[in-house]
């Protein structure tokens, strides 16, 4: 009599190498694809001028277009006692420096004492024709609490310094990170040097890159 023989074995062994195969094939797959979405997919770090605001009118702007300035971001209120001294030294140097390689960007908030209340258009109007100012001033705006304005928050976050009062100033290098703060007391004469360096450094990039 023959011994008796069987496949079985032999079958469970071939199924099994092929449910191997394709457990591994899945698991490379996953990794090329963890490796493709971290080398061409990578989140954005944000900068201020990755931000999109809206201007006085509800319109929708990128600060894209104030990349390679050196800007002064400033909140501003129309019934401050620091309204008049503000808005005159803001133009000042708006008019120094911009605005080729420079420029102040005005975000009007009623937070600090209700010392902003009109609409935003009306508060436009209020610095142009009071103040002559040229720089823009963007939609009013909420920078405190969970409101806040995206692009202000991120001020704040950076310097780790959040506004008590109207016409907190944070300068924004030309590539958008956050050098410096200064209170609303703070004389005009402290913030010209540090303008004056970055306008420096883009003046000098510029040559450089010729």
């Amino acid at each position: 009599m023959e011994p008796l023989t069987t496949s079985y074995p032999l079958k469970y062994s071939v199924h099994k190498a092929r449910i191997f195969a394709v457990f591994l094939s899945m698991v490379l797959c996953t990794t090329i694809l963890c490796l493709l979405q971290l080398r061409f997919f990578k989140p954005k770090i944000k900068d201020f001028y990755s931000f999109e605001v809206k201007d006085s009118r509800g319109r929708n702007i990128s600060l894209e277009k104030y990349r390679g300035k050196a800007t002064l971001v400033v909140n501003v209120a129309s019934y401050c006692q620091y309204t008049d001294k503000n808005y005159i030294a803001l133009q000042e140097l708006h008019r120094e420096f911009g605005p080729s390689h420079f420029t102040v960007l005005a975000f009007p908030c009623n937070q600090f004492g209700e010392s902003e209340p009109s609409p935003s258009q009306e508060i436009e109007s209020f610095a142009k024709g009071n103040y002559g100012v040229t720089f823009p001033v963007f939609h009013k705006i909420k920078i405190l609490g969970s409101e806040a304005d995206p692009a202000f928050k991120f001020l704040i976050d950076s310097s780790k310094k959040e506004p008590r009062w109207n016409f907190w100033k944070y300068l924004v290098s030309p590539e958008g990170k956050v050098v410096k703060f200064w209170r609303p007391e703070e004389p005009i004469e402290s913030i010209k040097p540090e303008v004056t360096s970055l306008i420096r450094q883009i003046i000098m990039k510029k040559r450089e890159d010729l």
